[in-house]
């Protein structure tokens, strides 16, 4: 699947993903591949990406490592958006 993370100051992260598991308003839940399409409003917690990311420098130190080899993103909320196997995360 293909996700972009997007903030008010930059753009984060664009590419291919293995999956994207986010802290919604309900629980976190976790999105793979062809996941039915879905817009959630975000609460504050760890955005948690799996697969490789290929992360440019100036942003590297807003993203951590987690378990699993997860790549943790700290938001304070946010909304997600998956349609057509993309995945777009608009987080403050």
């Amino acid at each position: 699947m293909y996700l972009e993370i997007v903030t008010p100051e930059a753009l984060l992260f664009s590419g291919e993903v293995t999956s994207v598991a986010v802290p919604g308003v309900d629980g976190e839940f976790q999105m793979l591949d062809n996941h039915a399409p879905i817009v959630s409003l975000l609460v504050k917690g760890n955005v948690k990406v799996y697969g490789d990311m290929n992360l440019e420098e100036e942003v590297a130190d807003k993203f951590s490592t987690g378990e699993n080899g997860a790549t943790l993103l700290p938001i304070n909320s946010g909304t997600i958006e998956m349609k057509d196997n993309k995945v777009i995360v608009l987080a403050d």
